[in-house]
């Protein structure tokens, strides 16, 4: 996702090594993902249903742009990532209402495939960094076109096509070879380990929701 985490091109903070630095990337999306899980065991959809939509949408908005400028402005790793909970607790909501729909089953196969995908571009983001940086302003524009087209296709015409979930799916594909070689890139600070991650997380969850539209119609 575009934050201002990755615009980073100095600091003033310790230097850690490659591996320190990953590994902090890594546990802080792990801690993303079993908030998210216990989250989904624990609180009922029903609980989340009766929120008013209109209060729920507002709450979830408020939280995440919070979050977002808590990590992307802070130096502090504590206040980054109180700022990256701020964001995974919404995110856990929608996450909950959705994985609801589907069998179990097709839940599982969605997170096995994510982990592969996400794992792939990893890979492909630190061996190809230079394509990512060129096809960064590509991701953009298709973004903000097919969230339009949705739109429009929900409001307007209350319809959804299938392939729109293949197109968002391949376009967060892209973020995440291109935050990983970003996050890469910037200064290795265990602030900047923890704000990549918060941006990473955002990619990972999305494409993880449309690989699970993508099952669920099989």
């Amino acid at each position: 996702m575009e934050v201002e985490v990755f615009n980073r091109t100095h600091t003033n903070d310790k230097i850690i090594s490659g591996s320190t630095y990953n590994f902090i990337i890594g546990s802080t999306l792990l801690w993303g993902f079993a908030i998210n899980w216990l989250m989904v065991l624990n609180i009922s959809v029903e609980s989340i249903s009766s929120i008013n939509p209109i209060i729920f949408f507002i709450g979830y908005f408020a939280s995440c742009f919070f979050g977002i400028y808590l990590f992307s402005k802070s130096d502090k790793p504590i206040v980054s990532f109180i700022g990256y909970n701020f964001v995974v607790v919404p995110f856990g909501l929608i996450i909950n209402l959705v994985v609801s729909q589907y069998n179990p089953d097709i839940v599982q196969e969605a997170i096995r495939v994510t982990g592969m995908v996400t794992f792939v571009m990893m890979l492909l983001g630190s061996m190809y960094p230079a394509f990512f940086k060129k096809i960064a302003g590509g991701l953009t524009i298709a973004l903000i076109c097919v969230i339009v087209v949705e739109l429009i296709e929900i409001f307007i015409f209350n319809t959804h096509h299938g392939i729109l979930d293949w197109i968002v799916a391949l376009i967060f594909c892209g973020y995440i070879g291109y935050d990983w070689a970003r996050a890469n890139a910037i200064p290795k600070t265990v602030d900047n380990a923890v704000d990549s991650a918060a941006a990473l997380y955002m990619d990972i969850i999305n494409l993880f929701l449309r690989i699970l539209r993508i099952l669920g119609r099989k």
